[in-house]
């Protein structure tokens, strides 16, 4: 393990007190702060509570703590790319502008899962375009009989997941391609299909947060004219894949749940559609089986 460096208490203390009225100044939370000292230098809770007199190991120096920090004011790069983690569910997952952060809502979809009938959740499931790996990796942590596949375009995006897999010990398969391209060999044998896609539609991406429109890849976000292009797809070539009264899942934005319903009804090929809202009440899952 690399040796911790020494940094007077005092001189950490007032970074951080001058750092949180940064943040406050350019409407970033001062939360912030603390959390790049615990991730990024390894600085204890304790350190966060009392003002130490003593000398603080931290696993950078303050010149890089503060070069980070000064990334997050001035080039909105996210948090979670400074530190290089993000926490989901009851885990911590490496992330990298390579990858999509992912967000509190998506571990609603693995609630879905385990919500499943006993049959299903001890079958085969696909996460489609799994950037980081977090649903795959919350599938196969979360149903341990299940066999779990994971799917991406990017090569980035794969090697990413593939290490947060490993590091948590999860049973994962992984295939590089274009949805379910790479898996045609799991034709009408899915349990499962779940999906965090791209459904901003293009003219909005360019609107978003600076955090997210400068730095999280656009090819997890893009969904086309009207955010539906993805999703389309997954409608219309999902069905070949499951098998009788396997699931479907996928997160959605705001507004898209009726034409979403619409396009699995008009597929023929679904039956029990709902859409699910998120904890802040926002209509986010569409759920269908195959009959």
């Amino acid at each position: 393990m690399k040796d911790l460096l020494l940094i007077p208490g005092i001189q950490l203390w007032q970074w951080r007190s001058t750092a949180k009225s940064q943040s406050i100044s350019h409407g970033i939370s001062p939360d912030e702060v603390d959390w790049l000292l615990q991730e990024l230098a390894g600085v204890n809770r304790l350190f966060l509570r009392l003002q130490p007199d003593q000398a603080i190991g931290s696993k950078v120096s303050l010149s890089d703590l503060d070069r980070a920090w000064q990334k997050r004011i001035a080039e909105r790069t996210p948090i979670q790319y400074l530190a290089g983690i993000t926490p989901w569910r009851s885990f911590e997952l490496k992330v990298a502008p390579g990858v999509l952060i992912p967000r509190p809502e998506t571990e609603l979809l693995i609630d879905f899962a385990i919500a499943q009938d006993p049959s299903l959740k001890a079958g085969q499931w696909a996460d489609l375009g799994t950037g980081s790996g977090a649903i795959a990796i919350g599938l196969a942590l979360s149903l341990p009989d299940a066999i779990v596949s994971a799917v991406d375009r990017s090569e980035e995006a794969l090697a990413i997941a593939k290490f947060n897999a490993k590091t948590l010990g999860a049973k994962v398969q992984f295939y590089q391609g274009d949805w379910f391209e790479p898996i045609a060999h799991l034709k009408r044998s899915l349990s499962g299909v779940v999906s965090n896609p791209p459904y901003i539609p293009t003219a909005i991406v360019s609107e978003l947060q600076p955090e997210v429109r400068l730095h999280e890849p656009h090819l997890a976000l893009d969904g086309g004219s009207d955010g539906l292009e993805s999703i389309r797809h997954l409608i219309q070539v999902a069905p070949d894949y499951l098998t009788s009264g396997g699931v479907w899942m996928v997160e959605m934005m705001s507004g898209q749940a009726d034409a979403i319903a619409a396009l699995l009804s008009a597929q023929g090929s679904y039956d029990h559609i709902t859409i699910h809202k998120d904890l802040a009440g926002i209509e986010r899952f569409a759920i269908a089986y195959r009959r």
